[in-house]
């Protein structure tokens, strides 16, 4: 079986490639934690100046596989071993060198999430975007709440995150989500080109510019604790059980007695 997720390194880039296509890239425990690992071993590897996450040209990620995470809830207790996934968004939250993401397809919950903490985002015109997390019967998590809101304000925030709908790349630029649409077929080389500039940049200035750009965020952390709480709560709740097995039996969910 081939790996999820593909990692390989070369001339200062690490690039993190989501690998399970016949899933639409849904993501496991497995693969969270083989991100994590990647970039936590990137924050001292002298050898990456910069990282790249991608998928494929029909899709970025589906998000979370749902089969697999209700086989493995993450753990939401404080002071437990933090789930994958936590442990992943933690990461990403945290990681100091320049981050870049190139989505084409399908950028569902997390694949949408994981894009607020990316310092450069590229999409594909086939680009589609979502944050169904209600829809689920769950909340926001990686910090969209606080993040999605300071980047399109509240009202359109509030449209993304409590009706969870669709949205595609021309509406993703114009919102600040991403910084360019090119085709599909494009869209991981002309990221990677991005990143070889990064690449060739003094580091230290760009951990510096990074680092005094994400000062103000000072709230990041106690909100992302805060929507893993809730998270984790709601997960147990009637409301993602009923929406989860609609989703298993592909049914409309009835959320009347939630």
């Amino acid at each position: 079986m081939l790996d999820a997720i593909l990692t390989h390194t070369e001339a200062g880039v690490l690039t993190l490639t989501f690998n399970r296509l016949y899933k639409k890239n849904a993501i496991t425990a497995a693969m969270y934690t083989a991100l994590a690992v990647a970039l936590e071993a990137a924050v001292s590897d002298d050898a990456v100046r910069v990282a790249v996450i991608q998928g494929a040209e029909q899709a970025f990620t589906a998000g979370n596989d749902l089969a697999d995470f209700l086989n493995n809830p993450p753990n939401t207790a404080p002071g437990g071993e933090p789930a994958p996934v936590v442990r992943f968004l933690n990461i990403l939250r945290d990681f100091p060198k320049p981050l870049l993401a190139a989505v084409a397809g399908p950028a569902v919950g997390i694949g949408t999430t994981l894009l607020l903490h990316c310092d450069l985002v590229y999409a594909g015109d086939n680009a589609a975007f979502s944050l169904p997390f209600v829809n689920l019967g769950l909340c926001p998590e990686a910090g969209a709440s606080l993040l999605l809101t300071q980047l399109v304000g509240y009202p359109r925030a509030a449209e993304k995150l409590m009706l969870g709908e669709a949205f595609y790349a021309e509406e993703a630029l114009e919102m600040g989500l991403i910084n360019r649409i090119v085709p599909p077929s494009e869209v991981n080389a002309y990221t990677q080109a991005q990143a070889a500039k990064l690449a060739a940049k003094p580091v230290a200035s760009l951990r510096a510019t990074k680092a005094l750009m994400k000062m103000a965020n000072t709230h990041l952390q106690p909100v992302m604790q805060a929507e893993l709480q809730h998270f984790g709560e709601l997960l147990r709740g009637p409301a993602a059980k009923e929406a989860i097995s609609a989703v298993m039996e592909k049914r409309r969910p009835d959320f009347s007695k939630c």
